[in-house]
Parts: structure tokens; sequence; C-alpha cells
């Protein structure tokens, strides 16, 4: 038996107390924790620091007591740095943005280019101002895809982002309204995803959404591209069974009171089981929630999900899927540099005139 006893000295103004977070081999459903603030108020990636130091326990070994979330498609450009600090401290540890569209369609490629470079600039630094790790996918989205003339301009463009760091996937591609347009485009970016060796993100359509998502695995296995490499999304328990029959990756979105929520995910995870299931929030600029993933992870724990499987679906599978692109590692999170908001960015903070920055210190632990 191990206790530690871990503090932030550099939040100790905002409340933040010592807790003792106890654990065991024998354990078997994670830490036991007391004092009066919950564990999620601890800097996770400074505790992996201090356990190792302390115990010499690996960051496999911190994995089975801390539960870490990935949301793997979430639009995060649309979102407030308040969204941020409560997707920290709910312990999403990272996150994927697709492209996509801006909610009005575009007219110039000038405001692609700028849009694909923010995704890798920008966006990526400011996830990082609050402990977050930032990784993105690259694409033409399949609304926009309509607009011809613009869409082959953007197909001129993607070859000089794909390649970028941080980039996992090409996505989200795909169809909506299955027009001929949304068809070409979609082939063009499956080549060039089996061209750069990257996973594809398919968006399924909202309509018609059964004969779409059949279509897009058909294109897909024509441009000779592996299931395992391709993540369908916005699954519903109409097109579970065939994405999971046919060896593809089925996410579900998670959008409050609307297509697949979180009560209906965990019977679909009770039905299927975990394997290849990945759960994310797509939350945007509409009604949508950035902790869709944690608070689905909390009721499939309420429903008696096993831990096991929570984890794969919530964290592991993400990993495992977009992992393949060879630009994300869990060590980018478990070894990830203290959060400094006195960093800029192109000269840029996420800070306003007379905030406090937030610079995560040292800490002090002591073994019993």
């Amino acid at each position: 038996m191990v206790y530690l006893w871990f503090v932030n000295l550099s939040r100790r103004s905002e409340g933040y107390h010592p807790i003792f977070l106890f654990i065991s081999e024998a354990q078997e459903n994670g830490p036991i924790i007391t004092g009066n603030r919950p564990l999620i108020k601890i800097n996770f990636v400074l505790l992996c620091k201090v356990s190792r130091l302390v115990v010499g326990l690996k960051s496999d070994d911190i994995k089975k007591f801390i539960m870490m979330f990935i949301d793997p498609h979430i639009h995060v450009t649309s979102r407030t740095t308040d969204d941020y600090e409560a997707m920290r401290k709910a312990g999403i540890v990272a996150v994927i943005e697709p492209a996509f569209w801006l909610g009005q369609p575009r007219t110039k490629v000038g405001s692609f280019q700028d849009y694909f470079s923010s995704l890798i600039g920008w966006e990526r630094f400011r996830a990082k101002q609050f402990g977050i790790k930032h990784y993105c996918t690259m694409g033409l989205n399949s609304k926009e895809a309509n607009n011809v003339e613009l869409a082959e301009q953007v197909m001129e463009l993607l070859p000089l982002y794909v390649g970028k760091e941080g980039v996992v996937a090409i996505g989200e591609i795909g169809y909506d309204d299955q027009t001929e347009a949304e068809d070409r485009f979609y082939r063009l970016q499956l080549d060039l995803a089996k061209e750069v060796n990257l996973p594809v993100l398919v968006h399924t359509p909202h309509r018609d959404k059964k004969k779409g998502t059949t279509k897009s695995m058909d294109v897909a296995e024509e441009h000779g591209l592996k299931p395992e490499m391709v993540i369908i999304d916005h699954n519903n328990e109409e097109t579970v069974k065939e994405v999971l029959d046919r060896g593809y990756w089925a996410a579900f979105t998670i959008y409050p009171h609307t297509k697949m929520g979180s009560e209906r995910m965990v019977e679909v995870l009770k039905q299927y089981g975990p394997e290849r299931i990945i759960v994310d929030s797509a939350a945007d600029w509409g009604i949508s929630d950035p902790l869709a993933v944690p608070k689905t992870a909390a009721l499939m724990r309420e429903r008696g999900i096993p831990e096991e499987h929570i984890r794969l679906t919530c964290y592991q599978n993400a990993l495992t899927a977009y992992g393949q692109s060879g630009q994300m590692d869990e060590r980018d999170w478990l070894e990830a540099e203290p959060i400094d908001q006195t960093k800029k960015l192109g000269g840029n903070s996420v800070l306003r005139g007379g905030q406090t920055p937030r610079i995560e210190g040292s800490s002090e632990f002591v073994e019993n």
C-alpha cells in the first residue's frame, strides 16, 4: 500500500487542499479519495510525475487508477476558455478537432487556408494553455464539396497541411446530400489518405443515414482502404451492426436531446461490447456539450458497465485508431510540459489585461 500526499503549491491560493491518494493492487475500481476536494482538481500531469518519482510507478500503472478521457471529435475553435477549463477538470486530456464548415458556406479558398492554419497553430496553442493536448484532422467537408469550383481549389491546398504536426487523419469527409460532387471529392480525399498513410474520419449523412453509411464503406473499400484505418462517425442503432461487422471503427456523437444520447449509448455498449466503439461529443457552435464524453462515462459506470469497457470507449479506442497516424502518443499528455500562461504565440495570449497567468509550479509530497 502506498499513500501519496500531493499538493500543487501554485494553486493553494485558489482554495485547493491536500488530497490523500490510496493505491492498492487489490483495489480494482481505482483509488479511494479522501479530503475536501475531488481528484479531478489535481493537476494530472504533475501527479503522474510525482507518483513515478516517489514510488517508481510507470505511466501504465497510473492509468489503472485515474480515469482519463479523449474527445476525438470536438470543434473547440467554436468553444470558450471556460469550456477548456471544465473539460480539463472533468478528466479530458486530449481532443481531436476535425476540419468542418463554420455554419455558413465559405466563398474564398483563403478562408479555408486561414482556418486550416488555425487548427495547427492557435487552437493547438490555446488548448495547451489549459492542459489539453490538441490534434486535428484535415479535409474538405461534404457540405462545402458542392461548391465545385471552390472545392477544387481546396483540394490543391490540402496536401500542404496533411503532413503537419498534430494532423491525425483526413476528415471529416463523406456525404451530406449524397450528391455527385460529394462523391467525387470524397473519393479524391480517400486517395489522398492512402497516399499519405493517414486514417480517415467519415461523416455519415443525417438524412438517409443507413444508405449513406453503407455507401461510405463501399467506396472506401473500392479505393483500397483497410477498415481499421477508417472511423465511421455519427452512428446510431440503425448503422452500428454493419459498421462493426465490416471491421470499421464505429464512433458515436453524443448530442443533448437528439441523435445518440448518453442513455442510448449505454444500451448500444451493452449490446455490442466495447470493441472498436468510440464515444465523442462533436461539440461545436450549436447546442452541444463539450463534457459529453465524461458524462456518458459516468452514466455507464452508474449502469454497471465494466470500467475497462468505459476506458476503451472513452479513451483507448480513440488513441488506438488515431495513433495509427504516428502523430498521437499517450506520452504527449502523460509527459507534457506544465501549464504556463505567460507564454504567447505570435505575440498573442489567452489572457486579457490584468489577469493573473496560471503557472504550474512545484509540489510537495511525503511517503508513509
